[in-house]
């Protein structure tokens, strides 16, 4: 019986859970791994969107151009084209996440749409340039 002659009794420590430390430690760590993974993340949502941009603007530009190779004309907007079976539907834009936003730039001199831009005023983290220029 030696502990028993000690003036100070000892502290009985919980073998089935954690200390108060120990949590407020492993919260900080995790803390700290989400503070560097989110911007991170969303870098990447930011390039995957403008690779869908760029992929869908160039669906549409090929689009246009079939349907004035067939029709002899441009289309009067991109629902002319849906109307005319080239697309299902109009697709969303990836920045904006609207179908309704489309810039439809329009030709001087043939009437109708001969070009497509993204509706977003922000700036492309790829290149710098608005993605309304694209």
């Amino acid at each position: 019986m030696l502990g028993s002659h000690l003036p100070f009794p000892r502290l009985v420590r919980s073998v089935g859970g954690f200390t108060l430390l120990e949590l407020m430690t492993a919260v900080t760590i995790i803390g700290i791994l989400a503070t560097l993974a989110v911007p991170n993340y969303e870098h990447r949502v930011t390039k995957a969107r403008e690779g869908a941009l760029k992929q869908t603007i160039f669906v549409l530009r090929d689009v246009i151009d079939q349907y004035r190779a067939d029709k002899g004309k441009y289309p009067q907007a991109l629902t002319d084209l849906v109307t005319a079976g080239y697309l299902r539907s109009v697709p969303i834009d990836p920045m904006t996440r609207s179908n309704q936003t489309w810039q439809e730039i329009a030709d001087s001199i043939e009437r109708g749409i001969f070009d497509v831009h993204s509706g977003s005023k922000l700036v492309s983290i790829s290149d710098g340039k608005p993605y309304n220029e694209w």
